[in-house]
C-alpha cells in the first residue's frame, strides 16, 4: 500500500482536491492561531481589531456591534470563534470600548497593538511559505480559483 507521503505524480493527479485542500485549512488555520497565541493575541481578536480600524478593513471608521462584526467576518470566522468573549478581553486590554449602543470602537491603544501584532505577519508567512517560489504559490491559487468556478462556486 502506497502511503500519501510517497505518492507518483500520476497517483497525486488522482487524489480528491477537496481533502487535501481541507488537510492544508486546518493545518494552515492550527500554525496560524499558535503563532498569535505565542505572540498573546488570537486570529479573532486581530481581527476585530483590523474590522474596526479606520487604518485597516472599516470603511468608514464607525463603531459596529457583535452581530455586525459576526456578519462582516461571516466568510472567514470559524463555528468556535466567540466574537463576544474576545471583544471582553479587548475591552479589558483597552484596545477596544463600547458605546451606549452596544457598538464595539478601536482606542488608540488598539490601533498601536494592531499595527504591533501586524509586523509579524511576514515572518509568518515566510514560515508558510519556505521551500515555495511566489511563481508556484500564483500557479497554485489559479487552479484553485479555477476548481471553485468549476464547482460552480463564485471568487470573493
Amino acid at each position: 500500500m502506497t502511503t500519501t507521503q510517497h505518492l507518483t505524480d500520476t497517483e497525486l493527479a488522482a487524489q480528491p482536491a477537496a481533502y487535501w485542500t481541507g488537510l492544508a485549512y486546518e493545518a494552515l488555520i492550527s500554525f496560524t492561531r499558535a503563532r498569535q497565541a505565542e505572540l498573546g493575541h488570537t486570529q479573532p481578536g486581530f481581527w476585530l481589531l483590523r474590522n474596526l480600524s479606520p487604518n485597516d478593513l472599516s470603511a468608514d471608521g464607525e463603531g459596529m456591534t457583535i452581530p455586525q462584526l459576526q456578519e462582516a467576518m461571516s466568510s472567514y470566522l470559524r463555528p468556535e470563534d466567540d466574537l463576544a468573549a474576545e471583544a471582553e478581553v479587548l475591552l479589558e486590554r483597552g484596545w477596544l470600548t463600547r458605546d451606549g449602543d452596544g457598538r464595539l470602537w478601536i482606542a488608540e491603544a488598539g490601533e498601536e497593538a494592531r499595527v504591533g501584532l501586524k509586523q509579524h505577519f511576514p515572518a509568518l508567512r515566510g514560515a508558510i511559505h519556505e521551500g515555495i517560489d511566489d511563481a508556484d504559490y500564483v500557479t497554485t491559487l489559479k487552479v484553485l480559483r479555477q476548481m471553485i468556478l468549476n464547482a460552480g462556486g463564485t471568487l470573493p
